[in-house]
């Protein structure tokens, strides 16, 4: 058995797609079940048993004989959550839990980071483990994820192989549900299919033109495809990048969705909220030597395949994966 938590989400839903495709059927999928408008994520996919996300626990206790990996995925996400108590709980405590138990069983763990711990990048975007409790996230969702980096490491026991895996800015099919969370070039192809025009923000820095602000856009078929290496690699433990390593602009990604979808480029600029124009990141770009180095050497989706396969295959026909 392969545990995904998270299963029913977004991330989780598209990597029992790819286990499936591999012929990995023997799914426990571990969830809050109760938004139904998620499940639709899991419709025809093989899997073998849904847990209760707060049942996983005993679930493990029981079964854990069975289980030949753990994908730990499920979090809570939003940036825009200020109660610290829900992500101590949610993405802190519960992943404290699963650790422990991949060590008591002798689980192999892949787990959800996220890039979102190096806030303004004011160290850069390197995956130098010694870096970490050095970096300064701009919200709780980002101190969560930090915060159990930095105690992952500093435990003298550890799964017998780990990794923690720092997700950029992760788009691709099956976020319908993500509302104000979901990529942008979701948001991108909704305000263009009511509109006929996209809205950026603009820059509010002299060394940036509008709409030439950066971030490292990863294709969730390429995430799913380090974390299936991962599972066959089982060694080199630790804290890994996990974006393209290439920073692309919005305006890149808006003509990208445009063409796309067929449609002449018509891009318009907003200002950037004042409640986080202090906070705004306008530059994200992965190291990603690292996980290089142990071996992976698929190239990623280019910004403009990635989103033409999204669009053309998920958003336009409202297919899921």
């Amino acid at each position: 058995m392969i545990i995904v938590t998270g299963a029913a989400g977004f991330i989780g839903s598209c990597l029992i797609a790819r286990l499936n495709e591999l012929n990995f059927n023997y799914i426990v999928a571990v969830d809050d079940f109760s938004f139904p408008e998620k499940n639709k994520n899991l419709e025809g996919k093989n899997i073998m048993e849904r847990v209760e996300r707060t049942e996983l626990a005993a679930w493990l206790d029981t079964n854990y004989q069975e289980v030949e990996f753990c994908f730990h995925i499920g979090a809570r996400t939003d940036t825009t959550e200020f109660n610290k108590a829900i992500f101590d709980e949610l993405n802190v405590d519960y992943s404290k839990m699963l650790w422990n138990k991949c060590i008591d069983y002798q689980i192999p763990l892949v787990y959800a980071s996220s890039a979102a711990t190096y806030g303004l990048g004011e160290l850069g975007y390197d995956d130098n483990e010694a870096l970490i409790p050095q970096l300064k996230p701009l919200n709780p969702y980002g101190d969560s994820k930090n915060d159990f980096d930095i105690w992952a490491l500093n435990q003298e026991k550890k799964p017998f192989f780990w990794a923690g895996l720092k997700f950029f800015n992760v788009y691709g099919p099956n976020e319908y549900h993500k509302s104000r969370m979901a990529s942008v070039i979701w948001h991108a192809f909704r305000q263009i299919n009511e509109t006929g025009s996209l809205r950026l923000f603009k820059s509010h820095r002299p060394d940036y033109t509008d709409g030439q602000q950066m971030r490292d856009f990863i294709y969730v078929k390429d995430l799913v495809s380090v974390c299936v290496f991962l599972m066959e690699h089982r060694k080199n433990s630790g804290i890994y990048n996990l974006g393209t390593g290439i920073a692309r602009s919005f305006n890149d990604l808006g003509k990208s969705t445009f063409v796309a979808m067929g449609k002449e480029v018509n891009i318009n600029y907003i200002d950037t909220p004042a409640d986080i124009r202090d906070k705004y990141q306008y530059f994200t770009e992965a190291n990603m030597n690292k996980l290089k180095s142990i071996g992976y050497d698929k190239p990623f989706y280019t910004l403009e395949e990635g989103v033409k396969d999204y669009v053309q295959n998920y958003l336009i026909p409202a297919n899921y994966w």
